[in-house]
């Protein structure tokens, strides 16, 4: 019985990899806790491991008084010199006890649970010790089973959960399936599994790219940032530390080989691989690809950048519901605000920008507008409602109360001004349409045709006599003056009188006026 327990505490602390003296002591210390259950909580008993015989040894310690009136903390002098002669009254006697085997049921339950709870303990300690220094790295198992959605993944020595949140969704793997993943953490103390392991982390992504590409591992090429959405799309930037060799041709491999092994790992997500730049503007360049940029615009205080992309590139570079551009985001740690080259040639414009002032108008909003022929925020304020009802997202009410904002923003005076320059535009227009109306009626033979001249101060006078009568009154004496040289031209047929008519031009009131 001696030789098997101590058998038994050498193949457990070998097996285990437990430290032989915790072992001892968590006998030792399960056994004093079943003796005080047995025989009493006060009585002072020390509990020790004997090596020669390989056997648990119990010792109760009790004070030698002349009569003893307690039996657990007391023994009588004369019961203390049978098993000492040489005890004295005070002295503290310590007796070796028998018959520990026999603690019963509920004893030894008792010193079982402190040896198991001992051996957690030890056991927790090993396997944070073994597995502290393998943290961030990329371990192998087997699924054992589910919990709760939670997968247990045996590492050989010790189980690791994989939570439900840190497991690529939509993917399913079954008990037996073999499973690698990053881990992610290493705990010391914990009722549950010690070690947590991650598929969606970034770094998953990192380490794989580091176990197949050569070149990063020996930092030829280095990972400059990683963004993942798991499951469906990653970026990842490199970078080459030596010009010859190109990070992405090296993280490719021959014909896509290397990238491809680790898509299947992470079961077909696509990754992106692009050249990484310490040039904001470039940099955003290769991170929206495979979208071509037309221009970018730098904001280093706001931490933002502009991207202005070709009107047909512009779902290519925002991606399904907004992926491509959230990744390259994620990956530079920069706001990144794509737009058309369409969209924004209608921010240049003053007109467009006032819309976007009026509370509830957004830019897509004000792209329906500009479709209108609504260019500003006065055209707004002077729309109907029936106009602005025409657009899916509005209506009448909502109409009203943009008709009435952009009142308020663009102010009585700067209706004012818009009235009476479309009066200005009127006026001028019915001008315009009285001098081709003499002109209709000169080229007909109904009057003469008022010279170049003539014309201008017709109009010169009108504008500042504002009635039809100064022009007649002009158009009549400029007429007069052309038509009496004309005349004595004809007459004369000769040179002088062609002088003659010249100096008859010169002091007429159309030539030279009052």
């Amino acid at each position: 019985m001696v030789s098997d327990l101590k058998r038994i505490i050498d193949q457990i602390s070998r097996d285990r990899g437990f430290d032989r003296r915790l072992l001892v002591e968590a006998i030792e210390e399960a056994v004093a806790s079943a003796a005080r259950k047995k025989y009493g909580s006060r009585r002072d008993i020390e509990v020790h491991y004997n090596e020669e015989l390989g056997e648990v040894e119990v010792f109760q310690f009790r004070s030698v008084v002349e009569v003893a009136e307690d039996d657990q903390t007391e023994i009588s002098f004369e019961a203390a010199k049978v098993l000492d002669p040489e005890v004295q009254l005070g002295d503290e006697l310590g007796e070796k006890m028998e018959n520990i085997t026999e603690l019963g049921r509920i004893a030894a339950q008792s010193a079982k649970q402190v040896i198991i709870h001992r051996m957690k303990d030890a056991e927790r300690d090993v396997i944070y010790d073994m597995f502290k220094d393998r943290q961030g790295e990329v371990v192998s198992g087997i699924v054992q089973r589910f919990e709760r959605g939670n997968m247990v993944v045996n590492l050989g020595r010790t189980d690791a959960i994989l939570p439900k949140e840190h497991q690529i969704p939509k993917r399913s793997f079954k008990q037996g399936d073999r499973i690698r993943a990053y881990l992610l953490e290493v705990r010391q103390n914990s009722r549950d599994s010690q070690l947590i392991l991650s598929r969606t982390a970034d770094e998953f992504l990192e380490k794989l790219f580091q176990l197949e590409v050569p070149e990063i591992a020996e930092g030829i090429v280095k990972i400059m940032g990683v963004s993942r959405e798991p499951g469906f799309r990653a970026k990842i930037a490199v970078s080459s530390s030596e010009s010859d060799v190109d990070p992405v041709g090296a993280c490719v491999g021959m014909k896509g080989s290397r990238v491809q092994n680790v898509v299947q790992e992470l079961q077909g997500e696509r990754i992106d691989i692009v050249t990484w730049s310490p040039d904001p503007a470039k940099y955003v360049y290769n991170a929206l690809a495979p979208a071509h940029v037309s221009m970018v615009m730098v904001d280093e205080d706001a931490n933002s950048l502009l991207v202005v992309v070709p009107n047909d590139q512009l779902s290519l570079a925002i991606g399904r519901q907004g992926q491509n551009v959230r990744l390259a985001s994620k990956l530079m740690g920069w706001r990144i605000d794509v737009k058309s080259e369409q969209r924004w040639a209608n921010l240049e414009d003053e007109g467009y920008q006032s819309l976007l002032q009026v509370p509830g108008i957004d830019e897509n909003l004000a792209d329906q507008l500009l479709a209108k022929e609504i260019k500003s925020v006065v055209d707004l304020a002077r729309a109907s409602a029936e106009t602005l009802t025409i657009i899916r997202a509005i209506d009448e009410e909502y109409a009203a109360q943009l008709i009435d904002a952009a009142a308020n923003l663009a102010g009585e005076e700067a209706l004012a001004e818009a009235a009476e320059q479309e009066e200005k535009e009127l006026a001028a227009a019915a001008l315009r349409e009285k001098a081709q109306a003499a002109d209709r009626q000169s080229q007909a033979g109904d009057g003469p045709l008022p010279d170049a001249t003539g014309g201008v101060e017709a109009e010169d006078t009108a504008d500042e006599a504002g009635t039809e009568d100064a022009i007649d009154a002009v158009a009549g004496e400029d007429a007069a003056g052309e038509g009496a040289a004309e005349d004595t031209a004809d007459e004369a047929g000769t040179e002088d009188a062609a002088d003659e008519a010249d100096e008859q031009e010169e002091q007429s009131p159309a030539a030279k006026p009052e």
